[in-house]
């Protein structure tokens, strides 16, 4: 049997990379992780080939090849997922779709021949067994939360590495909170379920025999959320596997703005190699977080926490969202001054949107407030819902706060407020030639054609004598600076063509 594992393109989208990955010469910033597990769920006698949309093209050969072809996708692939499921179709290929978008719509998949949804531990077996005897249905989907001790490594063999900028691992599901807007405990539940720290290690050893030491992006939505586990099991494990191997693997991962709460927690993920932290703040307005069941953001000094993990080593990115019911026009200045102040560089704001299965899509329909279904894509400048603020100012304040922010004076600004609080931590660490010719395309590109070339010399030149140990963040962050101009200029060209069209 040849299975054919295929993974839809993203489109252009700030967590892309696409502008910035060109400075580096990969082709995709992650490598489908879901699909890697579910590869080493299949039979071993089976035959396995994988095409990335992302780094390579579906080829006829491909589909003449395979008996099956097994997509999952997010909901940001949603087009590339109908398009590659028709060539499939097309080809006389079995198609097998699971993951999150067709978890949260298989009714918009009608021509995908097995739904396997929720989290394949528990529902992929099931549909094996079937498919083997021949009696397969249709769709398989299941309430239990599967135990993640027993999911196996998934199969790295199948990956062209070298088109990446950074692999991923995955070390628990699930999130205790309950913000209304999120669907991650719609697909993964409330409880927090771990792998073991020696599975963690398995994974990173299997990277590492690839010949992979670069960085690794731990994907759980909440890393923190077991924090016992994290200080007492997980996090001297790597700290040990750090020094075992004189590693200069460098993770990142997202976690909730508690975290500031703990410095031994933050000490020891330093310790571990972290250096990087996405955490949802979604805006400074109290009254939001409460009435989006956001409380852990409340009662709190966050513009300080974030500076507390800044000089504990840790960068913060951050996510941030307009258009809460109680929202008025004075939001989008107060999140300008937030984000600037906080020296959050990588600031992903986008409108709200109602994704279906969460507690705000349900009360949107029960308003008749949906007018579409998501993009998937939380900072394209569209919203599927109709906002108690009225929308063109909505639209316009969004637009205004976008150009504002990504403005090549604003952004360089808001490097120098970071560099001014963080605090590198001592890793052990190489130069690549990567880096290296990352630099000097970025003193081209950004240093003599882009007209932020006056920001990008006075900037680098600052670090260089004020802190000369973050200037391979500081061009890093320059170089993510290109790409989240040219997706804000994208994506604002389109909301304004569209409302054009519909006029």
């Amino acid at each position: 049997m040849n299975i054919l594992l295929l993974y839809p393109e993203f489109p252009d989208t700030f967590w892309s990379f696409k502008h910035a990955l060109k400075f580096i010469r990969k082709n995709a910033s992650l490598p489908p992780l879901g699909l890697l597990t579910v590869a080493s769920m299949l039979p071993r006698q089976w035959e396995r080939r994988l095409v990335d949309l992302n780094v390579t093209k579906l080829t006829r050969n491909d589909l003449e090849w395979a008996d099956i072809a097994f997509v999952s996708a997010m909901g940001v692939q949603k087009k590339s997922a109908g398009q590659t499921i028709a060539r499939c179709r097309e080809a006389g290929v079995t198609v097998v779709a699971g993951g999150p978008l067709f978890t949260s719509e298989p009714e918009s998949f009608p021509d995908v021949d097995h739904l396997v949804l929720n989290e394949a531990e528990t529902t992929l077996p099931g549909f094996l067994a079937d498919f083997e005897d021949g009696s397969a249905g249709k769709i398989y989907r299941s309430g239990d939360f599967p135990d993640v001790s027993r999911s196996p490594v998934p199969d790295w063999e199948l990956l062209d590495m070298k088109k990446y900028a950074s692999m991923a691992i995955q070390f628990s599901r699930g999130c205790p909170y309950r913000c209304d807007f999120c669907n991650v405990t719609t697909l993964f539940g409330h409880r927090i379920r771990t792998k073991t720290s020696a599975q963690i290690i398995d994974e990173l050893d299997a990277l590492r025999k690839r010949g992979w030491k670069d960085s690794v992006f731990f994907v759980d939505d909440n890393f923190i959320a077991h924090r016992s586990y994290l200080k007492k099991e997980l996090l001297p494990e790597l700290i040990a596997w750090q020094r075992l191997n004189r590693s200069t693997t460098k993770f990142y991962t997202e976690c909730s703005i508690n975290i500031a709460d703990d410095p031994e927690l933050m000490d020891m993920m330093v310790a571990a190699g972290f250096n990087q932290v996405f955490i949802g703040i979604e805006t400074p307005d109290t009254s939001a977080l409460e009435a989006c069941g956001k409380r852990h953001n409340t009662s709190r000094d966050m513009l300080e926490n974030i500076k507390r993990i800044q000089r504990a080593g840790l960068e913060v990115q951050g996510g941030f969202i307009v258009g809460f019911d109680t929202d008025t026009p004075s939001i989008f200045q107060k999140q300008i001054e937030f984000i600037q102040n906080s020296g959050i560089v990588t600031a992903m704001v986008g409108l709200l949107q109602a994704l279906p299965g969460t507690r705000l899509y349900e009360r949107m329909c029960a308003e008749g407030r949906i007018v579409s279904s998501s993009t998937g894509d939380n900072v394209d400048s569209t919203t599927n819902i109709v906002p108690k603020m009225d929308l063109d100012t909505l639209r316009n304040g969004y637009r205004e706060m976008m150009n504002h922010l990504y403005s090549p004076k604003n952004y360089y600004r808001r490097i120098k407020t970071l560099l001014l609080e963080y605090r590198p931590p001592q890793f052990r660490s190489r130069i690549r030639i990567s880096q290296i010719m990352a630099f000097v395309r970025s003193s081209v590109v950004l240093g003599i054609i882009e007209k932020e070339r006056l920001h990008y010399w006075k900037m680098l030149v600052w670090t260089f004598f004020r802190r000369q140990r973050s200037m391979p963040l500081a061009v890093t962050l320059a170089i993510y600076g290109h790409h989240f101009r040219k997706v804000c200029a994208l994506h604002l060209k389109k909301e304004v063509d569209n409302r054009t069209a519909t006029a």
